[in-house]
């Protein structure tokens, strides 16, 4: 399994970007092949960790590319910074 975690900072409200991500992101998502899993996270202090969890790294990718289109489209205002983003192989799991 591969993962993808971005961390976005300076997040303006967290409550309409998680409405916007649940509804318009989270089912663009689920079409990519090998979805696993994901998660939209408030860390507090305008910072929203999202995780994506494929079968593959070709997932994983394609949902990096999935959530830069998205945040471009739909969540700049609320989204000023550009993420982190961290991928890689998930070598544990529970």
């Amino acid at each position: 399994m591969y993962a993808a975690v971005r961390r976005y900072e300076g997040v303006t409200d967290p409550a309409e970007a998680a409405r916007l991500v649940k509804e318009g992101f989270v089912p663009l998502l689920r079409q990519v092949p090998g979805f696993v899993a994901y998660y939209w996270i408030d860390a507090g202090d305008g910072v929203m960790v999202s995780t994506s969890v494929y079968q593959d790294r070709s997932g994983a990718d394609a949902s990096n590319a999935r959530a830069a289109d998205f945040v471009r489209d739909h969540l700049a205002a609320l989204l000023p910074h550009a993420p982190r983003v961290m991928a890689g192989e998930v070598v544990a799991h529970a």
